[in-house]
């Protein structure tokens, strides 16, 4: 039997194999617009000019949000949310009951407020961490995963906290790199289909090159689509197969705070920079901010989470957040005011 390093470095050299198969298709589509069909085939300069131009645009961007989908490191659980050394012994040797004990002390000081289905604190054996809100391990990075929505092979990759926004941006460049292409050759596509156009080597190109963009396009929009709805419901894969579980029970609009808000989280505030695979989600991964009536009554105390900075200690309800402490969350009225209406409000 082959040493267990040497499997997981072949394991980790055929995981690769989706991405560079994404790389040869995207290589030789980029060949056949740009040389057979724009050089050779289309007659017209300006057409052939504004063709250029936005093929590029778009395929500059799809390239770019893919790669950074690809290299952004997912991230992981703080050392906060590991057990001090002292915990971790006397966890090891004790029973399941006694060790949920020792989760439960350890888990007070921490924005730690989902539960297993049974109720138990969340914890990975194999990292040795008590897990944050919609972290999860992936058996695949063998790691635990913030904010985990699921693992890509297309993009050999994790996509949570750290890349899902590159993600989306991915998606959506992805197919509207697809859609031009096929829009722009579809008029090609018939005339060599109907022989209105000399047989050459640019046929067999343009022929597969709308086949292939037409296919791709439809799967994408799918997956696309859903996706879209996961960050107006502020929902990942995961939550939407497996609501969170919390306190008082499972909830699948734990973490919705409305549309507008639910956009923001994964998008950042400044409309701008939506477009760009640059970094501008909010928070840190390891705690988000939840609607009040679904807090761990246990954790109450630990305060108010908002993008990761915790405010309020000791709160009751949402009308004594509102009344009697808003004057020391200056600052962050009006996100608990929305969070506080949110929380009221039965969402579908």
């Amino acid at each position: 039997m082959a040493p267990h390093h040497v499997l997981k470095c072949c394991q980790r050299s055929l995981a690769w194999i989706p991405v560079i198969f994404i790389n040869l298709v995207v290589g030789w589509s980029y060949y056949a617009y740009v040389v057979e069909l724009c050089i050779f085939t289309i007659p017209n300069n300006a057409e052939k000019i504004s063709y250029l131009v936005v093929f590029h645009l778009f395929f500059i961007m799809f390239i770019w949000s893919y790669w950074k989908t690809i290299c952004s490191r997912p991230a992981s659980p703080s050392k906060e949310f590991c057990l001090a050394k002292v915990e971790k012994e006397q966890y090891e040797k004790e029973e399941p009951d006694a060790q949920q004990d020792i989760l439960k002390k350890a888990a007070v000081g921490l924005p730690v407020y989902t539960r297993t289905g049974t109720g138990a604190v969340r914890y990975c054996d194999r990292c040795q961490v008590i897990k944050p809100d919609r972290c999860h391990h992936c058996s695949t990075c063998d790691m635990c995963v913030l904010k985990m929505d699921h693992h890509c092979p297309w993009v050999n990759n994790c996509v949570g906290f750290s890349n899902y926004k590159f993600f989306v941006l991915f998606l959506a460049y992805s197919m509207l790199y697809c859609v031009f292409i096929a829009a722009t050759v579809l008029q090609y596509f018939i005339k060599f289909w109907t022989n209105q156009l000399p047989d050459t080597h640019a046929k067999f190109h343009v022929l597969f090159l709308f086949f292939v963009a037409a296919m791709f396009f439809i799967s994408i929009l799918s997956l696309f689509s859903y996706h879209l709805w996961l960050v107006g419901k502020n929902r990942t894969t995961i939550e939407a197969f497996r609501a969170p579980v919390f306190r008082n029970g499972p909830d699948k609009n734990g973490f919705s705070l409305g549309f507008s808000r639910n956009v923001v989280e994964v998008f950042g505030d400044q409309k701008k920079y939506w477009m760009f695979p640059i970094y501008t989600s909010h928070g840190d991964g390891h705690s988000f901010v939840t609607r009040l009536l679904t807090l761990d009554p246990e954790q109450i105390a630990v305060g108010l989470q908002i993008n990761g900075k915790s405010f309020v200690d000791g709160l009751a309800s949402p009308k004594h957040v509102l009344g009697n402490n808003i004057n020391h969350i200056e600052g962050h009225q009006d996100d608990i005011a929305q969070m506080v209406t949110v929380a009221m409000e039965s969402e579908s």
